[in-house]
């Protein structure tokens, strides 16, 4: 009798799925990681020397070392970088990604790292005292950033006033637009501050900063993104992110590349119906 109830849990046993490892527990269990980046965005995350350096990578290196894991972090254009982590092709992004109503539906944003209030910048001596005086001009940002669905709000608020954009020209990357920028391609390009402070401070001779651009599109601050199946590997980051903004890594970090402090929340950065 015993024998034929153990062969039947047995059976049961083997009968019943197993689960399979989060991506967390397969992190720590595999020893290595493979995150994305768009490496085209500084100061946050860019490429020197053949090298992904910037504040992201700083605080990604901070995080990575106390994991004790080895690093594989894949420069990809921004357009695959939300997708692909979908799709399952790294484990998280560490890169710079706006926070707004659409995209937390969608994927499970960490702690942010930085403000991100939205700016435009001219060129020098091109002085203009509010985004209303984009009207008309020539208007640029990158394609499928958090900064094109804000700059077409404008145009449209624009538009129903009294006269919208010239043009909006959608660049690759940042940088790209920059150059469009300079060369004349565009009249101004719509970014976050920060990136823009240290633009402007950079190249004081070349770019203005401009004014606050305010649309109703919801946007105010930068994070990293894990699957939402991944909350544990979210809130790990969001701590570690909460550890550093505390014991003053992040703000000596945020010196380096920005030159100033941010004020970064704990809660109340996600809208209605996050994960």
């Amino acid at each position: 009798m015993k024998s034929i109830i153990s062969t039947s849990l047995l059976a049961a046993s083997l009968a019943l799925p197993v689960q399979a490892e989060s991506t967390f527990e397969s992190i720590k269990s595999s020893g290595s990681v493979t995150v994305a980046t768009e490496a085209a965005f500084p100061p946050f995350e860019f490429v020197e020397d053949g090298k992904i350096v910037g504040y992201g990578k700083d605080l990604l290196t901070e995080i990575v070392t106390e994991l004790d894991v080895e690093l594989e972090q894949l420069d990809l254009p921004w357009p695959g970088v939300l997708p692909g982590l979908i799709a399952g092709k790294f484990d998280f992004v560490a890169t710079t990604v706006a926070i707004n109503e659409e995209r937390a539906k969608k994927y499970a944003f960490t702690m942010p790292i930085a403000d991100g209030q939205p700016y435009f910048v001219t060129r020098k001596g091109e002085t203009l005292s509010s985004e209303d005086d984009l009207a008309g001009l020539k208007v640029g940002t990158q394609l499928a950033s958090f900064a094109e669905p804000i700059a077409r709000a404008l145009d449209e608020r624009l538009s129903a006033k009294s006269q919208g954009y010239a043009e909006l020209k959608l660049y690759p990357t940042f940088p790209d637009a920059y150059v469009g920028l300079a060369s004349g391609e565009v009249d101004a390009v719509i970014q976050a501050l920060p990136s823009l402070a240290v633009l402007v401070r950079d190249r004081p001779n070349l770019f203005e900063l401009g004014q606050p651009v305010t649309t109703g599109v919801e946007y105010t601050y930068l994070a990293w993104v894990t699957r939402p199946a991944d909350l544990d590997l979210r809130d790990y980051l969001s701590a570690k992110l909460k550890e550093m903004r505390d014991d003053g890594r992040m703000g000596e970090f945020q010196k380096k590349w920005f030159g100033f402090e941010m004020d970064i929340p704990t809660e109340g950065y996600l809208p209605e119906g996050a994960f």
